[in-house]
């Protein structure tokens, strides 16, 4: 027999090489290069096609996708108010978070009024069973089957006809038509297209059929997120008890929109009002404390950025930021030292967003810079007080979406007072909500003593 052809493909863009390399020549990653063996090209691939009908774009009807309702309302927000006919879920996170629990979690509560399947390829049906067991749950009606070949769960699932069904996880799955080792690059992205295929063909049977796939680290994760609908990502310390998640990608939904959850006894609960989670509690006013109005999706958070500023004991002054971006970390410090006067050039700087919360939108600005003057003068801001606004090289104060519901957010949280853009200053009072409205970052400080 001829010996088999090895080719070297990248987990990140699924690129090929003839060779391996430090960094993938094609989406330059470093050390994404994994040896596979190369698949025979199928002949006559585009010979004796068809042509397709074409269709104008007004003649198309549309309507409304019903919503399945998953029974956790955070896992709901995240989806965009639930499942979708048809629709392909990826959830991915580390090791350990989470992932196998809620999927399940889900399924039991689904399997009242719906048929469901749970295909384990990592566990025995015992070890779900013990799953199951531990977290409580009625699992009476889930139908389990313990199967990595994807040809035989694909007949499994055309003949039991689920509405729902859970592939746990995509990485331990293995086609016969392919020579590489389950969890490569080809196999995932093969495993994938073709359970994407097969829940959107049974799309208009009486029985709907969704395929939710779930891995720790993605293999392969450009692939697998231009093939499915919707991307789920678990955050948070697998440590700590509280869990993110959060969806990057939906054609059903909006986008960053997030479910936040506290890992218990009995698995993952919804948290109603997640702000309480990410604001520390001091029994007085301390330096370095800003709180945040952040918009996450739809959903209005308060969290606490912390700062600490103190003298450089090295060469070069060290910039770390945890859960925000460290580059506009720099070019704040670099905006303070110019309009405003404050210099930090001789000072190891450290910002911290409290929980473990990521904070990627630029309203993020005036709080961090107000966290950072104030552990510089060791001088606590006022208490009660919230901010938000984006911070232009200029020094301005820009304003940021969804202004009045964040200071509607704070308000019911029993803030007093906002130091906000003047942009976003609300045209009709917030009841015990003092709003402060600014134009450029060291009218800011003026205006709080700093």
């Amino acid at each position: 027999m001829a010996k088999a052809r090895a080719i070297y493909v990248c987990t990140e863009c699924g690129g090929q090489s003839t060779k391996w390399q430090g960094q993938c020549p094609h989406c330059e990653g470093w050390n994404t290069l994994v040896e596979s063996v190369a698949e025979p090209a199928a002949k006559h691939r585009l010979g004796g096609a068809k042509a397709g009908a074409l269709t104008a774009l007004a003649e198309i009807r549309t309507r409304e996708a019903p919503r399945m309702p998953t029974g956790i309302a955070e896992l709901d927000r995240a989806l965009g108010g639930g499942l979708v006919r048809a629709q392909v879920v990826l959830i991915g996170g580390d090791p350990g978070i989470g992932k196998s629990t809620l999927l399940l979690q889900a399924l039991a509560g689904m399997s009242a009024s719906h048929r469901v399947v749970y295909v384990s390829g990592e566990e025995s049906p015992e070890q779900v069973a013990l799953r199951a067991g531990r977290l409580q749950l009625d699992s009476a009606r889930v139908a389990l089957l313990a199967e990595t070949q994807l040809e035989r769960i694909a007949a499994t699932l055309t003949e039991a006809a689920p509405e729902v069904a859970v592939i746990d996880s995509i990485q331990t799955l293995y086609s016969e038509a392919l020579q590489s080792a389950p969890g490569s690059v080809a196999q995932v992205r093969e495993c994938a297209a073709q359970l994407t295929r097969l829940a959107k063909s049974q799309a208009d049977r009486p029985g709907l059929r969704r395929a939710r796939h779930q891995g720790g680290a993605l293999a392969g994760p450009r692939v697998l997120e231009h093939i499915v609908d919707t991307v789920l990502y678990f955050e948070g310390d697998p440590q700590s008890s509280f869990r993110l998640v959060r969806a990057f990608k939906n054609r059903f939904g909006p986008v960053n929109e997030l479910g936040v959850f506290a890992m218990t006894e009995r698995g993952l609960r919804g948290i109603a009002n997640p702000s309480a989670l990410f604001l520390s509690e001091h029994r007085a006013d301390v330096p370095g404390s800003c709180i945040l109005v952040t918009n996450e999706g739809t959903r209005p958070l308060l969290v606490e950025v912390q700062a600490l500023v103190d003298g450089a004991h090295g060469m070069s002054p060290r910039r770390l930021a945890q859960g925000l971006e460290a580059g506009r970390l720099a070019m704040l410090l670099a905006v303070l030292h110019r309009h405003a006067g404050v210099a930090c050039h001789d000072q190891d700087v450290f910002v911290n967003a409290v929980g473990g919360v990521r904070i990627g939108e630029p309203a993020a600005d005036l709080a961090v810079a107000l966290a950072i003057v104030s552990s510089l003068r060791n001088r606590p801001l006022p208490g009660k007080l919230v901010a938000f606004g984006e911070v232009g090289l200029a020094g301005e104060v820009r304003p940021a979406p969804r202004g009045q519901e964040r200071l509607r957010e704070a308000a019911k949280l029993g803030f007093t007072r906002a130091l906000i853009p003047r942009a976003n200053a609300p045209r009709q009072p917030i009841a015990g909500l003092e709003v402060t409205a600014v134009d450029r970052l060291e009218d800011a400080l003026r205006m709080l003593g700093q």
